[in-house]
């Protein structure tokens, strides 16, 4: 068993500035590489605690607030506008950047991209992503994917 600490959220696992412990494989061949990980040390312990401040510092300040935020995103769709051919079928997809700017311009309220999970969206009409915006608290963004002029 490997003792890491994550420098990045990993799905399952943790949040930046967690002391984990996982299977040397698994922190060999995906964490480490990716940079999500530090190997531990006992002089890692500072950089845990300037990881969570950074983590803190870029977090939803409050619980009310989070909710507060998560209601307006449940209320209202938020339109894409991308390029698509013909068919449909957009040129390459809409990445968490493209959801977060589509929020702020909406005037829906400002986001992390590393907090918002979404699938492959590759196609116009409507479609869904996830966003944790506290630890308690997670909304479900409705997107519209229109095709650009």
């Amino acid at each position: 068993m490997a003792k890491l600490i994550l420098t990045h959220e990993v799905t399952g696992l943790g949040t930046p500035g967690d002391v984990v412990e996982v299977k040397n494989g698994y922190a060999r061949n995906y964490l480490l590489p990716r940079g999500y990980a530090l190997i531990w040390t006992k002089g890692g312990e500072k950089q845990v605690e300037s990881i969570r401040a950074a983590r803190e510092a870029r977090a939803v300040a409050s619980l009310e607030e989070a909710q507060a935020l998560a209601e307006k995103l449940q209320q209202a769709p938020v339109n894409i506008s991308v390029k698509a051919g013909e068919s449909g079928r957009l040129f390459g997809k809409v990445k968490p950047a493209d959801v977060v700017e589509a929020v702020e311009a909406a005037g829906l309220g400002t986001l992390d991209k590393r907090k918002v999970e979404l699938g492959d969206v590759k196609s116009l009409g409507a479609h869904q992503a996830s966003v944790r915006l506290h630890e308690d608290v997670s909304a479900t963004i409705k997107l519209n994917v229109i095709a650009s002029k």
